[in-house]
This record gives C-alpha cells, structure tokens and sequence, in this order.
C-alpha cells in the first residue's frame, strides 16, 4: 500500500512510503470562491517559469515505473560514511530517471535476521532494510519539511553527505507549479476554520480541511487566487497534471513479496530482472520503440545476484523457484553490462546503466 504522512512520537522517519508512516488522502468538496488572505500569500506567477527538464505530460500520465533494490547493498560497507552514501546515488538515480516507486526487499538468511530490532537508535548496521527506508524517504520529501517530518534520529547524523534530489516537487524560487507538497502546522487561521499549511513559500497557506499537524498534504493552486488550495490525492500531479512527482518507498521482507505486496490493483503487468547470466538488454528489446504497459518493475540484485534472494525466500522455496530458476519470475531476465571490465558491478552502478538503456521503453518523447 502506498502510503505517505506525518511524524508522530512513536516514529522514526516521515514522507512518501515507508510502512511506518500514515498517508492524508483528502478530497475537497466543489470550490467556493474566497476573499484573499494575509496567510494566503500571493505571488506575481507570470515571472516563474517551469525549466524545460519539469514540462508536464500532455493529459497526465497513468503508468509508472518501479525499482526494487535488495538491502545486501550494505553488506560490504563498513562505516556510517559508506552506508549512508549508497542510498544517496541510489535516490539520485531514482530522481533522475523520474522512477515512480522503489521496493527495499530483504534477501538475507532468515537466520541473520535479528529478531527484534530497535529502531530508535542506529539501524545501518542491524537492520538494514529500516535504515534505507528511512533515508530514502528523508531524501524524496521536499528538504523544508524534513524538520518536521523526520525527528531527531541516529540515522540522520550524517545528512549532510547526502545530495539533493531538486525535484519538480522541492520548491525552487525561480519557478511556479500549480501542484506542491505542503506540511500541516500549528496556528489560527483568518476564519479561525481549516488548517494552514507550510508549503515553502514565505507564509503558510490556508485550506479548508481540518487535519492534525505534523501530516503530509499535496495541493493544487487555483488559477482564481482568491480560492484556497485543494488538497488533493498525492498521485494527481502524475495522473493528471502530467509530472514526475518523487517516488513512493515500500519495505518487503522477501523477494517474493516485492510482487504479492504490490500496491497496484493488477500487480505489475511487466517486470525485468537483471543478472549476469541473462541476456543483454540490446537482444532482450531489439526494438527502440515504447513498451505498452501500465506498471513496470524493474528488480536489481545485490553482491551475490537475485539468485542469493530466492534462495532465502520461502515461498519460493515451497514453489522450487530457487537459483537458475529465479529468472522465472520475471517476463524478461536481461545482462545490463556484458562484458564487464570489473569482477563486480555495484547495484546503484547497474541502475544507471539499466535506467539508461532501458528508459527507451517508457519515455515517449
């Protein structure tokens, strides 16, 4: 389930996805025009201009595509400098190749498994599968709002290695977007009704909805400025105002379960694996032409291949889907570098090279 939300005591990290974070999905009712307001701060919108990279889709965009990554990425890293800048590149490479969903999947022996973990202290190196979840969360939610969606935490000791994303929903001054993603804060409004939000601008804006403090909100500016700000389903910005809107984070805890978990109501309709035994991606897609599709998954494997993940999967232990098998579970099982010149090709590598390869079959430009 694709979720999004706030930061609660009990939480350790906020923003899109995550198993640990609630997600606002708030439709207004038909709009009524409104007096302006001091919180409802006006801008002269003919001066910002979207930068060529951020033109929307004509008529939206209703397929996505999703990266699934394995959490063995961290077993060869030693330090806290090491851990933290994988999810970096990897968060780099999600926003630049405009990837809508990124499953964290454990492929570890049950046995290595800790029980019980404590994820209010340092998880890099115990629970592997938390710490990318939460620093790929913190990385996607727009950098104003991480104070309030993300508290004080061992993780996010060493934020300042991590790079920005400057994607279309981090607010840039130079630019107006109609959709922006906006924290819920504390404060009376002009009417003493609704809630005011925190959206980057120099003031807070006003909505009408009620809705607690500390929770993540997408809303759509009216043309009419003297309306308020529709909060609206953190999707439309995508499916109909056309957008590369961030990503979602989902945890699995097998390989198996990056597809039954799937938040999508058919599943993904194509998936591609990826191994050094597979067949290059200039043979798997001959053709330069777009794939049609709804959902696409694209799952990458950690130091010892998608194989080691299957191996450690029950359910597909109970299906006999174990080593040379594993590239069953997928419609196309591709090599996205033959011929190598390095023994090893870490994952975040093989997602810039796969993401660059493959982006023919979704981008319809």
């Amino acid at each position: 389930m694709d979720k999004r939300g706030g930061a609660y005591p009990d939480q350790e990290g906020g923003g899109r996805g995550g198993l640990l974070f609630c997600r606002m999905y708030s439709l207004f009712a038909p709009n009524f025009s409104k007096r302006k307001t001091a919180h409802n701060v006006q801008h002269d919108r003919t001066s910002f201009k979207p930068s060529a990279c951020f033109t929307p889709l004509e008529g939206g965009r209703d397929w996505t595509v999703s990266v699934a990554i394995p959490t063995s990425i961290l077993t060869n890293l030693a330090t806290a400098d090491q851990r933290m800048t994988a999810p970096g590149r990897i968060a780099r490479a999600l926003a630049v190749f405009s990837v809508d969903e990124v499953v964290v999947f454990d492929d570890s022996p049950a046995s290595s498994r800790p029980r019980q973990t404590d994820t209010a202290g340092y998880t890099g190196d115990t629970d592997p599968c938390h710490f990318l979840t939460h620093i790929l969360s913190f990385l996607e939610a727009p950098p104003f709002m991480r104070k309030a969606l993300f508290p004080l935490h061992p993780n996010l000791r060493l934020t300042a290695l991590l790079p920005s994303l400057d994607m279309p929903h981090h607010p840039n001054p130079k630019e107006w977007i109609a959709y922006r993603e906006g924290v819920t804060v504390t404060g009376k409004t002009s009417t003493g009704k609704g809630t005011l939000v925190e959206v980057g601008l120099d003031e807070p804006v006003e909505i009408e909805e009620d809705i607690p403090p500390k929770t993540r909100v997408t809303l759509l500016f009216p043309e009419d400025q003297s309306q308020y700000p529709q909060c609206v389903d953190p999707q439309a910005p995508r499916t109909e105002g056309g957008y590369y809107w961030g990503y979602t984070v989902r945890r699995c805890g097998s390989l198996s379960s990056v597809f039954t978990e799937s938040p999508y109501e058919s599943g993904y309709d194509i998936s591609i694996g990826t191994s050094e035994r597979g067949t290059p991606i200039s043979k798997a897609f001959p053709s330069s032409k777009a794939v049609n599709f709804k959902h696409m998954l694209i799952v990458f494997g950690g130091p010892r291949g998608l194989e080691f993940a299957s191996m450690n999967d029950d359910e597909l232990a109970k299906m006999e889907i174990q080593g040379p098998k594993t590239k069953e579970l997928f419609d196309h099982w591709v090599n996205v570098l033959p011929n190598q010149g390095s023994r090893t090709i870490r994952t975040e590598e093989a997602m810039l090279i796969a993401l660059t390869a493959l982006r023919g079959l979704w981008d319809r430009s």
